[in-house]
């Protein structure tokens, strides 16, 4: 059985992942860790989670146990609607980056189709006609 799946670029992903969405920095820091720690090397998340800290703090502590390193682990993250911008891409990138604590990510990917105003860097759920827009994807 395959346990992965060769991307264009070469690189393996793979096909299993943790999704780190619906939870607290806190929360998904003990999750990611322990996955981690359980075989899992392939972290889903996205600056619309709104809890990249967490992730990052968990991918750090099981690095720090020795069992894997960073060349072992396949970490995703997504470009938020307010995002949808050629000038604020590398912005959202580097601010995710520094979020989880790593160099680089293997796949960034655009989170939603469409673009929203930035009215501020927290405020990842824009609104219609006085509507979080962000209830969309509950």
């Amino acid at each position: 059985m395959n346990t992965s799946v060769t991307l264009s670029s070469g690189q393996r992903m793979p096909l299993l992942g943790l999704g780190c969405s619906r939870a607290s920095s806190q929360e998904v820091a003990a999750a990611v860790e322990a996955a981690l720690l359980a075989g899992y090397r392939h972290i889903d998340t996205a600056y619309f989670y709104r809890n990249e800290d967490g992730v990052g703090e968990g991918i750090q502590a099981a690095l720090k146990s020795g069992k894997m390193t960073r060349s072992d682990l396949f970490v995703v993250t997504k470009l938020p609607m307010i995002a949808m911008q050629v000038s604020k891409v590398e912005k959202y990138l580097k601010r995710s980056l520094k979020l989880l604590g790593l160099d680089y990510v293997d796949l960034y990917l655009v989170h939603s189709p469409c673009g929203c105003v930035e009215r501020s860097e927290t405020d990842v759920f824009p609104t219609q006609d006085g509507k979080t827009a962000g209830r969309l994807f509950d």
